[in-house]
């Protein structure tokens, strides 16, 4: 059985040259989290691990400590300040390759994660966010868990022996939410024109922000949607008692929804706590490509933050800072190109810094990080249409991306592919 402990004791358990892994996602361990900002000293030489979610998860565990390191997969504004002082390794890599890689990861010391209350019969739930705990229970030396009646135990999540836990923290605090904010006039007819290219019948794949949320609000008309991809949000429970989403036509897993973690307001965990139909399941089930591609009629559904006139999209940097990570982006992008009448959709506003500069660009020359390879595109969506590059070389690529950017910049796009093509050319 596990030791109870306060949390106030965590730091205590810390020496340097450690390897703990902290889970991300809204299982996040808040509790332990301020046990280790209050301790700093207790920090010194860790080598922390995790994966954090963009907008989700903001603490910098390498600013904890002068000397503690952080290895992780995203870096967004949170972690700028250490990322740029040397302290945080980052990989690029995709979800499926983070499940590679942690798998392959020596033992780590020890995971500090969050489960809910035992069950009668000694399990844990690891309630309504998986992020990578299934991988690293069983490569953690010590884990410390938080043990947080907050956490529901839905049926279709993954249980823990209680008794595998070398520390327990009894406390209780509320989960992580997101609120989407106000959609825009811009965004909203973004997600008219993706709504446009989801069928009765498909089986939708969406990140979270604000973009997909203008989807999700123009496909409450569709019957026997169905989901299968990293999360669970506010726009599909809204999906559900619309109607339009009961998960009757797809191909693997049929009736049920497939994700890998809930992110929402409250009221969508309270939705999804007792939900049969919710299954809740690691990233090497939600991101492997061999399972997407058992799926007919699915589309992948998400962002970017430029697509330069070949295809190419760049989803993580700004003028050649990194600010995010690749994400499962190529993941469900390639599962898609694999199945049965699938899709994949990039959507994003066609320009930046109010409508000063064109999201459609000549070349990712300002930012030579390629997220998502041109091979792999199929549609670019923006509010003036939907371009599909699919079969398409790379003169009528350029000539479709040219006719959904800003009106404005289509000139100067026409005439800089003009001369991009005579130096490929001439090359």
């Amino acid at each position: 059985m596990p030791k109870v402990i306060p949390s106030s004791s965590l730091p205590e358990l810390l020496h340097a040259g450690m390897t703990v892994f902290v889970q991300g996602g809204i299982g996040e361990p808040l509790h332990l989290i301020e046990a280790l900002q209050a301790a700093p000293e207790a920090s010194a030489g860790v080598r922390y691990l995790s994966c954090l979610v963009p907008g989700v998860n903001r603490t910098d565990y390498a600013a904890i400590n002068e000397t503690a390191r952080l290895k992780t997969f995203f870096v967004p504004g949170d972690l700028a300040a250490s990322f740029k002082a040397g302290r945080i390794d980052f990989l690029p890599l995709h979800y499926s390759g983070i499940c590679s890689y942690l798998a392959d990861h020596p033992p780590v010391d020890m995971a500090l994660i969050q489960v809910a209350p035992p069950d009668a019969d000694g399990m844990c739930s690891l309630g309504l966010s998986l992020d990578f705990v299934p991988i690293m229970f069983d490569k953690s030396k010590i884990i410390v868990a938080e043990i947080n009646p907050a956490m529901p135990s839905p049926p279709g999540s993954p249980k823990v022996p209680y008794d595998r836990l070398t520390y327990a923290v009894e406390c209780e605090h509320p989960l992580i939410t997101m609120e989407t904010g106000a959609i825009s006039d811009t965004v909203a007819q973004i997600g008219e024109n993706v709504a446009n290219l989801v069928e009765d019948g498909a089986t939708i794949q969406l990140g979270i922000g604000q973009v997909p949320a203008a989807i999700v609000s123009r496909l409450k008309d569709r019957r026997h949607l169905g989901l299968q991809g990293g999360m669970v949000t506010d726009g599909v429970k809204e999906l559900v008692e619309a109607g339009a989403l009961d998960g009757s036509r797809k191909t693997y897993e049929p009736g049920k929804m497939l994700c890998g973690m809930a992110l929402g307001r409250q009221d969508l965990y309270d939705w999804a706590a007792d939900r049969d139909d919710i299954l809740f399941r690691p990233a090497t089930v939600t991101h492997d490509v061999r399972i997407i591609s058992q799926l007919d009629n699915f589309v992948s559904i998400n962002s970017s933050l430029e697509v330069d006139l070949t295809g190419q999209a760049n989803a993580e940097a700004i003028g050649g800072r990194q600010i995010s990570g690749t994400g499962g982006l190529v993941d469900f992008v390639r599962g898609a190109r694999m199945g049965n009448n699938s899709r994949s959709i990039i959507a994003l506003g066609s320009t930046a810094a109010g409508g000063k500069i064109s999201r459609i660009v000549p070349w990712l020359d300002n930012n030579p990080v390629v997220s998502c390879p041109r091979a792999d595109i199929d549609y670019v969506v923006t509010e003036h249409g939907a371009a599909r590059l699919k079969g398409l070389s790379i003169d009528e690529r350029a000539e479709a991306l040219i006719g959904i950017a800003e009106p404005k910049f289509r000139e100067e796009l026409s005439a800089s592919w003009q001369r991009l093509r005579r130096e490929v050319v001439s090359r």
